[in-house]
């Protein structure tokens, strides 16, 4: 009795080319909706976030809380979209910027001798690593809002230029420096409270 014919046998080299790009190809649309709607990576181009971040650390930037609107609270490190103030000024709208959250919706904020205070008190937790050179006026968080500052305060263009930062703008949270290896570490639990002057990095 005949043997029936293998019909995988002679499907020829454009079925077995399919077969093997099948699975990749699902691989790779896995891949870009992650990238699309949880996790992207970033580098660090200015030293506007110095010495949290130096120039040309790596991160992963988690898009959930952004996009279910999730709090994002003080000491939490965003990217975001050029505010108008910046595209009026002609930066991209498809660049992307990272600072620290130093006050929500509601909070009342001012610089003043070289101190940022929140809510009528010097904020305890500032990741500035010296005295910002600069005042700002008293003023409240609008709601929808946040005040952002780069740790760099100095040598940053920031909340304290253009304003509050309207949270539709926000893209991500920093989360985790991957490279360099050396300085691999969690952003969220980085530890606050730079000596002015100091040059210890958080990581």
């Amino acid at each position: 009795m005949a043997t029936p014919p293998d019909p995988a046998a002679n499907a020829g080299p454009l079925a077995s080319l399919r077969r093997q790009l099948g699975p990749l190809l699902v691989w790779v649309a896995l891949a870009l909706m992650l990238r699309w709607v949880a996790l992207e990576p970033r580098w660090i181009p200015s030293g506007s976030m110095l010495p949290s971040l130096q120039l040309q650390d790596r991160v992963l930037v988690e898009k959930l809380r952004a996009r279910l609107h999730r709090p994002l609270p003080v000491g939490t490190v965003v990217v975001f979209h050029p505010p108008a103030a910046l595209l009026d000024a002609g930066y991209d709208p498809n660049a992307a910027l990272i600072k620290r959250v130093v006050a929500e919706a509601g909070d009342r904020v001012e610089v003043r001798d070289g101190v940022l205070w929140r809510n009528g008190a010097p904020a305890p937790l500032d990741w500035s690593a010296e005295p910002m050179g600069y005042s700002l006026p008293p003023l409240s968080v609008p709601p929808g809002h946040l005040l952002v500052l780069g740790d760099n305060r100095n040598a940053s263009l920031d909340s304290h230029l253009w304003g509050a930062l309207p949270r539709e703008a926000v893209i991500g949270t920093a989360v985790l420096r991957y490279w360099p290896p050396n300085r691999i570490g969690w952003l969220r639990f980085s530890n606050p409270g730079h000596p002015p002057g100091g040059a210890e990095e958080v990581g």
